[in-house]
């Protein structure tokens, strides 16, 4: 019975947690709600470069998966094989504590 108090508390004291954080996450959101007010975000020198960035990193991994599954419908077998090999080397070295 104890241990069922113990729980109840325990969860009482979370949502309490997550009660405060919301309000805090909340008030902080609040003066900079730039969809609140309608207005436009503002975005820096800074945000534009490492959006750039991110497009960047996107094309170059689209283009290194493409290229992955031209190497792969070209020679299966050798593929096959070879994820076989680094699966069991991933494995042994996995397994050695």
């Amino acid at each position: 019975m104890s241990t069922d108090a113990l729980v109840s508390r325990e969860l009482k004291s979370l949502q309490e947690a997550v009660a405060l954080l919301q309000q805090q996450r909340t008030a902080a959101a609040a003066p900079t709600d730039n969809v609140a007010t309608g207005a436009e975000p503002v975005h820096t020198a800074e945000d534009e470069e490492w959006h750039a960035d991110l497009r960047a990193l996107a094309d170059e991994v689209t283009g290194f998966f493409e290229e992955a599954e031209k190497n792969i419908s070209q020679h299966p077998t050798s593929s096959v094989v070879g994820a076989l090999l680094v699966g069991i080397l991933i494995g042994r070295l996995l397994g050695r504590h």
